[in-house]
């Protein structure tokens, strides 16, 4: 199945834990607030996010997101690449001449998963793809709209990673994407599995 992702709303600055970040880094690093910008810390937190989510499949803090699928897999159910899903906003066909049809919510129905949320028809199939077109379905997803809404372990495993980005921000061998091993035990339990290797 051919499908884009497409993140519709940017996390806002206000929402990244920098004063949380700010405390970490003062107890296990004798971090001086003097010495670095907020923005600095901003683009720390947003790596840390960012990689998380890459390899959890979940989005943290809530925001939008658009999927573009030019063909089903199953002409039931799609199963959507991010969670949790917490609405499911709109449904829409695009033509091959970029016309826009907005189909009815009651026609779809949001099944929620830890792992593989789906999204699927409501008494038949999903609606067909338009030759050379493709289907929108836009979704809500994340634990909550602020960074206390995370569960405590993933919370603690974002500043963790922070700040071993910002204690290594000049080790240029580390930009690899390594991520230390008391991170990857706090997020084990939200990664996707499939037979024998995460998916």
């Amino acid at each position: 199945m051919a499908m884009v992702v497409i993140e519709e709303t940017e996390l806002p600055d206000v929402a990244l834990p920098v004063a949380a970040l700010k405390r970490h880094l003062r107890l296990g690093t004798g971090f001086d607030e003097a010495d670095v910008q907020g923005d600095v810390l901003c683009s720390f937190l947003r790596a840390a996010l960012a990689a998380i989510e890459g390899r959890t499949g979940k989005a943290l803090v809530s925001r939008s997101f658009t999927l573009r699928i030019a063909e089903w897999r199953d002409p039931f159910g799609v199963i959507l690449p991010v969670a949790p899903v917490t609405a499911l906003t709109r449904v829409s066909t695009i033509g091959a001449d970029a016309t826009v049809t907005d189909l009815e919510l009651t026609g779809f129905r949001l099944v929620g998963d830890t792992h593989d949320p789906k999204v699927v028809a409501v008494g038949g199939s999903l609606p067909s793809i338009p030759s050379n077109g493709a289907v929108e379905i836009e979704i809500v997803a994340g634990y909550g709209p602020a960074f206390g809404d995370l569960p405590g372990d993933l919370a603690q495993a974002v500043l963790l990673l922070a700040a071993h980005y910002y204690e290594y921000r000049d080790e240029t061998a580390l930009s690899d994407g390594c991520m230390p091993f008391g991170v990857t035990s706090l997020i084990s339990r939200y990664r996707r599995l499939g037979l024998g290797a995460a998916r």
